[in-house]
């Protein structure tokens, strides 16, 4: 089972050719402390961006993660105030229980990310919208009312903490993006970049099964043309293992 291992759930875009000390510090929210949450609130905050984390029981649950590494822990209705970047890396089940207007108070052109997968036999029960077609990505964007851009789904919550390389590294893995505003896409391509990945375009939120639970590029630790190649050889049609 892969649940606990992967994804449960700053001004004009970056010059892509920057050097370290030309990048920007972006606020960003974190909604979601899990494996990939923590991780990425570990990152981010490393990097030296400003972070706001929260999650569903609370602020005080957060404390250690907080001095840890200098988030700034709060709840779910303040995690995306002034925000460049949100973060939504909550199970799936939990998205439609996401308080309305959790984007009130973010950037006007917030780009929010969605780290999630569907997982139905082992934790999400079934969703029908998801067993009739929709993308998982286009179904997260309907509850909370806003474009995503579906990125980290597939990766390993450790290889943020371990997997990180500079551009040109023959080792670097690289990980798809998918996304309908290309502005956003932008920003989030520049933002996985400074965390130490490649990343493919893979279209739009409507080509997005191509990087869902049980395709060639689900869990694949490759650079640019294995992610490319694994992207291309996906099939629309779900996995038996992963439908309700």
């Amino acid at each position: 089972m892969v649940v606990d291992q992967r994804a449960e759930g700053a001004g004009p875009a970056a010059d892509t050719h920057r050097t370290p000390i030309e990048r920007f510090t972006m606020k960003i929210g974190i909604i979601g402390a899990g494996n990939i949450g923590g991780n990425l609130t570990r990152r981010l905050t490393a990097l030296g961006h400003q972070v706001s984390v929260a999650n569903s029981r609370g602020p005080h649950t957060l404390t250690a993660l907080a001095e840890e590494t200098g988030a700034t822990p709060v709840t779910v209705t303040e995690a995306a105030r002034g925000a460049r970047v949100v973060v939504v890396t909550v199970p799936l089940k939990n998205v439609p229980d996401l308080p309305s207007g959790i984007l009130d108070g973010a950037a006007e052109d917030v780009a929010v990310i969605d780290t999630g997968n569907y997982y139905p036999k082992e934790r999400d029960g079934r969703i029908a919208a998801i067993e009739e077609g929709l993308t998982e990505s286009r179904w997260t964007e309907r509850q909370i009312g806003h474009p995503v851009v579906k990125v980290f789904n597939g990766t390993y919550a450790q290889d943020l903490l371990d997997k990180p390389r500079p551009k040109g590294d023959p080792e670097r893995i690289a990980v798809p993006v998918a996304g309908d505003d290309e502005a956003a896409k932008r920003i989030v391509r520049d933002l996985v970049d400074e965390l130490g990945f490649d990343t493919v375009d893979a279209g739009g939120i409507d080509e997005s099964w191509r990087q869902q639970p049980g395709t060639p590029v689900y869990g694949l630790r490759g650079g640019v043309e294995e992610v490319t190649k694994a992207l291309a050889a996906a099939s629309p049609e779900r996995p038996e293992s992963f439908r309700a």
